[in-house]
């Protein structure tokens, strides 16, 4: 979502199951948000946008979710997944549509970043307030709580944790 904003995108929709993450989303500049569990997702993302994205990123970790993404886009989207399914999870799409709308799906590890390269722009956008990394942070823990941190995950409670080592 930042990173979006940061680069000028519009619109900025943001899909969830969890309304405190949508509202978290509007705060960090989302132009339009879709409350997933009480609409067709794909169908108001694309009614928000005249037809569908130019690109859609998944981050649920969800097969089905990705394949939503990708129907979300126009002819030409890109659909980047950022999530990590489960190994045994595989992806249903009109293999047509890659030809014939000349879609694309890419996944992005670790935000693809060439860290080098990366971390000094985005450093630059952080410090002058158009990237705004620090508001994604929901929890803060101690190496002990790591269990806890592993299950609002699960929950969809957390947005980004840092874990925090104890000086003895």
């Amino acid at each position: 979502m930042t990173g979006a904003v940061a680069a000028g995108a519009y619109p900025v929709v943001a899909v969830d199951v969890l309304p405190d993450k949508l509202e978290r989303a509007r705060a960090l500049g989302a132009t339009h948000t879709v409350d997933a569990p009480n609409v067709d997702a794909v169908e108001a993302v694309r009614d928000l946008t005249g037809g569908g994205v130019d690109y859609a990123i998944e981050a649920a970790g969800n097969a089905d979710v990705l394949a939503q993404a990708y129907r979300a886009t126009r002819r030409g989207g890109t659909t980047v997944a950022v999530g990590l399914p489960h190994p045994a999870a595989m992806l249903s799409i009109p293999a047509v549509t890659v030809t014939a709308e000349e879609r694309v799906i890419r996944g992005s590890y670790m935000g693809s970043a060439v860290p080098r390269r990366d971390l000094p722009r985005f450093l630059r956008l952080f410090r002058a307030g158009r990237l705004p990394v620090d508001r994604l942070i929901t929890h803060r823990l101690g190496l002990e709580e790591i269990n806890q941190g592993f299950d609002r995950l699960a929950a969809g409670e957390a947005v980004r944790q840092l874990v925090l080592p104890h000086a003895d």
